[in-house]
């Protein structure tokens, strides 16, 4: 939440009550929470997930967005060696889950119309960079006047690709170095369950 008060403190002059704030599941609902109630602005969440290396689940290549909009890392793709059946198979098997995951935060509830309003999207942090990239992209589509993105902490390299897509990044905390863990740049970290992202959303 501390987190998500020193990003509202930076968007104060870059928002207006009419703009809409759309988080990122898990980790971005409490940061986007803090802010949307700091700048008054009305709070939402965009379903996006990363494409898992098929030996390495806790890794990804690329990512979904909830409207099949899809970002590979086309860099790692080549280095892992992926036959374009294997990359065919996880997007799918990702576009599945996005699909659950946008039934169980938003049910039928449709996104909100995004044309022509300044959109602030918010994440706990850019990690690969990837998961807001898709974010960044499937917004676009729906016509917005302008994408901010936010987040407390960021690698450099992913601040340089999310700096290339959006019109505004905000990131309070950019490292450099060959290993970059959000985590590390929290005082207090845990993955919060999907009832937990669901009770701020209600909140």
């Amino acid at each position: 939440m501390h987190a998500g008060t020193l990003l509202a403190d930076e968007l104060q002059r870059h928002t207006e009550r009419s703009d809409i704030l759309l988080a990122l599941p898990a980790g971005g609902v409490p940061v986007g929470y803090a802010v949307a109630k700091r700048l008054e602005i009305p709070l939402d969440v965009i379903i996006v997930r990363k494409i898992q290396i098929p030996w390495n689940t806790e890794a990804g290549f690329g990512a979904v967005a909830w409207d099949g909009s899809v970002v590979l890392n086309q860099f790692l793709v080549s280095e892992l060696g992926l036959t374009s059946n294997q990359i065919e198979e996880c997007v799918s098997r990702t576009r599945q889950i996005v699909s659950e995951r946008v039934q169980k935060f938003r049910g039928d509830r449709p996104l909100p119309d995004l044309r022509g309003r300044v959109i602030v999207i918010v994440d706990d942090g850019l990690a690969s960079g990837y998961t807001m990239a898709v974010a960044v992209d499937s917004v676009m589509k729906q016509g917005p006047q302008r994408v901010i993105v936010a987040v407390p902490t960021g690698s450099r390299e992913a601040v340089q690709l999310i700096s290339s897509k959006a019109d505004l990044l905000i990131c309070l905390n950019i490292r450099a170095g060959p290993i970059f863990a959000v985590a590390d740049a929290y005082e207090e970290w845990y993955d919060l369950t999907d009832e937990e992202v669901i009770s701020y959303l209600q909140g």
